[in-house]
This record gives C-alpha cells, sequence and structure tokens, in this order.
C-alpha cells in the first residue's frame, strides 16, 4: 500500500472472482413490481405496462403494477399516506423494476417523478433499490423520441438500480394498440418483449448477489448510523 497511502486498507479490497457467484439460487419466481405515468382512462403508458406485465408472467416472473391513481404530491402528506406505505412496499418486495412513462412537453410525466420521489433513498440506513434491475420505457403521441428513457436513466442511476442497457420507446401510441386495449403485433411489441427477456435474464443473474455487487469501498469506512445520518438529512 505505499504506492496508495490514502487508501485504508481494513476496507479495501479487490473484487473476489469467487464472490460473483452466489452460493445459493433463490427458488421463488423474480418478483417484479411496474410503474407507469398517466392517469387517463386509456392511458397507452398503462396499455404498454400491461403488455409488459403480461410478457413478465409468461417468462416466469411474479409481475405486480402499481396504480398511482389517488397518490399525493411529495411533501403534500406523510410517508404514513397509504398510497405512499402501498408503493414503498412494492418497491421492497420487488427484486427489479420497469418504468414507464409518456413523453409530456419533452419529459417524463409529473405522475411519473411523483412516484420515484416518494421512493427514498435510504430506510434506516438500508437502500431499498440498491442492487435491484430496472428496465425503462416510454410512450409518445408524437414521432420518436428517446427524452423519458434517458431521464428515467439518469433517476435508475440516482437510486442505484442496476438499470438494464435495452430500452422501450413506442412513437404514435394511440396506433399500436386496437378497441381492447391490447398491443397489436409490430416492431414495437417485439421490442417490449426483449426488454422483458433481458429484464429477467439481469434479474436472475444478479437478485442473489446484488449487495456484493453494489458495495463500495467509501461506504464500508462509514458506518451505519452516520450512513443514514448522512442519506437522511433534512436541512437542504
Amino acid at each position: 500500500m505505499t504506492d496508495t497511502p490514502n487508501l485504508d486498507a481494513a476496507h479495501f479490497e479487490a473484487p473476489a472472482p469467487d464472490r460473483l457467484t452466489a452460493p445459493a439460487q433463490s427458488a421463488h419466481a423474480p418478483r417484479i413490481l411496474l410503474l407507469y405515468g398517466s392517469l387517463r382512462d386509456r392511458s397507452f403508458s398503462r396499455l404498454v405496462t400491461e403488455e409488459a406485465a403480461r410478457i413478465l408472467t409468461q417468462l416466469g416472473a411474479e409481475a405486480r403494477t402499481y396504480s398511482p391513481s389517488g397518490l399525493p404530491l411529495p411533501d403534500d402528506a406523510d410517508a404514513s399516506h397509504p398510497k405512499v406505505q402501498e408503493l414503498r412496499d412494492l418497491v421492497t418486495w420487488s427484486e427489479g423494476m420497469v418504468w414507464c412513462s409518456p413523453e409530456r412537453h419533452g419529459a417524463m410525466t409529473g405522475i411519473m417523478k411523483t412516484q420515484i420521489d416518494w421512493i427514498p433513498l435510504s430506510l434506516g440506513g438500508v437502500r431499498p433499490t440498491q442492487g435491484k434491475t430496472l428496465a425503462v420505457m416510454q410512450v409518445s403521441g408524437g414521432s420518436q423520441s428517446f427524452n423519458t428513457v434517458n431521464q428515467l436513466r439518469i433517476l435508475g442511476r440516482w437510486m442505484r438500480l442496476l438499470t438494464i442497457p435495452n430500452q422501450s420507446s413506442t412513437p404514435k401510441a394511440f396506433l399500436e394498440f386496437d378497441d381492447a386495449g391490447r398491443m397489436k403485433p409490430s416492431p414495437f411489441y417485439d421490442r417490449i418483449v426483449d426488454v422483458m427477456e433481458e429484464l429477467m435474464k439481469f434479474t436472475l443473474l444478479t437478485r442473489d448477489n446484488k449487495e456484493y455487487l453494489v458495495d463500495r469501498y467509501s461506504e464500508r469506512k462509514e458506518s451505519a448510523a452516520e450512513l443514514s445520518k448522512r442519506v437522511n438529512q433534512k436541512a437542504i
């Protein structure tokens, strides 16, 4: 350690290949939470999310979709609000997530951002999203765009989620669904299948070893009490 005097030898460690594979594999179906970003009666982000949930079920997942209807704005209610508790309980339950938002004014909707803002970065020093997988999708009323999925990726990184490489963007979504709300066969549907398949693979690969994959030198130096105090600052 003579060439790196700033390193704390008690907490510095090189990656151990034998620890990259979990000793035991979970037997239960991967638990995937799906969030969508519109409250319209015919919400295309909800319809895409419902299609994704069906695909995930066929792939062997247990998929649950959260309805944002009734969720208060951040800081406009206490965290004990039933819709907030429901969301946080589902995030804790999940091993992976799907976020799908419409693009409105070139960005994700406020409804989508509100859900993410209610997910805490830390609960008593434990990060409820850290190391879990994430797939991002968007729908647009107009031509093809990737503004929203790019923003969702930034949020996923901030929440320490393992965001998969693939993503889905469906332009002119109003043309892609029949009267019953089912998505028509198309390359856009096939892309959603691709994304859900990839999400399942990454979830199966990482869910039993996520704590080691996101273990950090700086946080090994910091006590749990110090971590909780830092990420739960109230005077910002």
